[in-house]
């Protein structure tokens, strides 16, 4: 599961030129989910959006970093977006095969939004229209924007690169180490 979290001094989503949520203060946040996603990956995520200290401390706004959304009172309004997990290594076009099918991230997508209501205030929490093309429309404040991924580099791909790459191994000068030098050649030359 992937969330973009963006801090807001207003946001909104509009679908058919009519506003269906809208927020102040608060975090906007982008959740895109993954194929294998579990409940677990619902939790992590959630707990991180909630806990995350990106506000300045109500007391004292000179100092930054020190307050959560839950800590300022603040909202949170949320849009599924499949688009988070694309692939776009291979080619021009998008690869979505990473995100969960429609009928499951809607289910997974519910339960997501009910963990943040149930651990915060359900009024606080507003979302978009599941599925739907909208218009979401934000203020952002600093810029602040960060990526939380709830499995670590599993969403990221590693680049193609369509020519060979050989490691050089340093001269061997033993038996032992002249043998363990084929062997990591070899296995470089089996994985080109």
């Amino acid at each position: 599961m992937r969330a973009v979290v963006q801090c807001v001094s207003n946001a909104s989503v509009t679908v058919n030129n009519e506003i269906v949520s809208r927020i102040s203060k608060g975090l906007m946040v982008l959740i895109g989910i993954g194929s294998d996603d579990t409940d677990a990956d619902i939790a992590l995520i959630s707990k991180k959006i909630l806990s995350l200290r990106v506000f300045s401390d109500p007391a004292n706004h000179e100092q930054m970093w020190k307050a959560s959304v839950k800590d300022i009172d603040g909202e949170i309004l949320c849009v599924s977006q499949f688009t988070l997990l694309a692939n776009t290594t291979k080619g021009n076009k998008p690869d979505f095969h990473r995100a969960m099918t429609t009928e499951s991230s809607k289910v997974m997508y519910s339960k997501f939004l009910d963990v943040l209501k149930s651990s915060y205030k359900a009024d606080k929490i507003q979302d978009g229209v599941f599925g739907a093309m909208m218009s979401v429309n934000l203020t952002n404040e600093g810029p602040i924007t960060f990526t939380i991924d709830s499995r670590k580099f599993e969403y990221v791909d590693a680049p193609i690169d369509n020519q060979k790459q050989s490691r050089k191994f340093p001269k061997a000068s033993t038996p032992v180490q002249k043998k363990i030098a084929k062997n990591l050649q070899a296995k470089d030359d089996q994985m080109s």
